[in-house]
């Protein structure tokens, strides 16, 4: 919206920086960040008077369980402090394209079921939330609003079919056919919107996690955008697609407040209402720019979350249909739960999975130039 006041720099010479996207990105994360810090206090106080806590006693056992207890009356629903901090920020900020249309769209149909699931786990007490059929009827529901956006508008429909990979210098397929661009968004938005809600379990977890992505995410949102700079790169050029990067600097600076709020000991959670949405807008956007197969990279502590779980039920199951007794392949699943089983602090748990997740974004980065 901001990007209107460039056309007055004869009046004032300095609003030609609105033109340049570096300067935008960095506007879009400091506003982020002030929003956060002016709605945080505000909403949490708001939560505790609604007491919009769990409010039930977990039923994990040990020293394990009684840290589960401490936070029952935590507030939740945090992730609205996110959503609308990106929201606003975004708006301001970025150059509105299908890019960016999509993008936001993509994040509100989610934050829609993920309000809804916390809504019903703390005011009706349904510790079960919203049911899994609806909650997959709203990620579909994005992937196909996403699919009919990029698919129907003539900017998008030629790059969005597409499909990059890591290490080569040129597309692996230049047109997908539609079903097969429809999979691949819908596993990607679906996906990741699933593995950052596994993720989001312990004390800034998830918040600091996706602060390493989302800027790895939007300095290659920034590179595709750039025509000399993809040239040089050897990856995909598509035009527009730099306002992603004014979009992720809005991200990081969202999250950098809340997480002000969410470090241990935690004043607040995300809830599903912030992890289902950041994972559909991170996998839609790493579509956009053509690194889907590197956000499994960048994204890496998602992956090994989601996979754990995975790994987890597989083996249950397995070991009880064939020895009559499921056994469990990890102590408890998601995987920070098994190094908390091992008796890591919560905090040592938060921080090595940080590391992990810095150095899985250096890798993807890594992954521009080895072509």
């Amino acid at each position: 919206m901001l990007t209107w006041l460039s056309e007055y720099e004869s009046v004032w010479g300095p609003l030609r920086l609105m033109r340049f996207i570096t300067f935008r990105t960095v506007g879009a994360a400091c506003t982020a960040l002030l929003i956060g810090f002016i709605i945080g206090p505000w909403l949490i106080a708001h939560f505790r008077r609604l007491k919009l806590g769990h409010g039930y006693i977990d039923d994990r056992t040990g020293a394990l369980g009684a840290t589960y207890f401490d936070k029952k009356h935590t507030p939740t629903m945090g992730g609205l402090i996110i959503f609308f901090a990106v929201s606003i920020s975004g708006i301001l900020w970025a150059a509105p394209n299908v890019w960016v249309l999509t993008s936001l769209l993509v994040y509100s149909l989610l934050t829609i079921p993920g309000f809804r699931d916390d809504y019903l786990k703390i005011v009706h007490k349904n510790r079960a939330g919203i049911a899994s059929r609806e909650k997959i009827l709203w990620q579909s529901l994005a992937a196909f609003a996403a699919m009919a956006t990029l698919t129907l508008h003539p900017t998008s429909a030629g790059p969005i079919r597409e499909l990059w990979v890591p290490f080569l210098k040129y597309p692996l397929l230049t047109a997908m056919p539609v079903f097969v661009l429809l999979a691949l968004l819908y596993l990607w938005i679906v996906g990741f919107s699933n593995a950052i809600n596994l993720t989001d379990g312990l004390d800034g977890l998830a918040t600091g996690c996706t602060i390493t992505v989302a800027l790895v995410f939007g300095i290659m949102a920034y590179a595709a955008g750039h025509a000399i700079i993809a040239e040089y790169l050897f990856i995909s050029h598509v035009p527009g697609t730099g306002e992603l990067a004014v979009l992720c600097g809005a991200l990081i600076g969202a999250c950098m407040a809340f997480l002000w709020y969410n470090s241990h000991p935690a004043e607040v959670f995300m809830g599903d209402t912030g992890s289902l949405a950041l994972g559909g807008l991170i996998g839609v956007m790493a579509f956009m720019i053509h690194q889907p197969v590197t956000l499994v990279i960048v994204g890496g502590v998602f992956v090994m979350e989601a996979c754990s779980v995975i790994i987890q039920v597989g083996w249950f199951k397995l070991t009880k249909r064939r020895y009559g007794e499921g056994r469990r392949f990890f102590l408890m699943a998601p995987i920070h739960h098994h190094f908390q089983k091992r008796g890591w602090p919560e905090t040592k748990v938060v921080l090595r999975f940080w590391i992990l997740s810095l150095a899985f974004g250096l890798a993807g980065l890594a992954t521009l130039k080895l072509r």
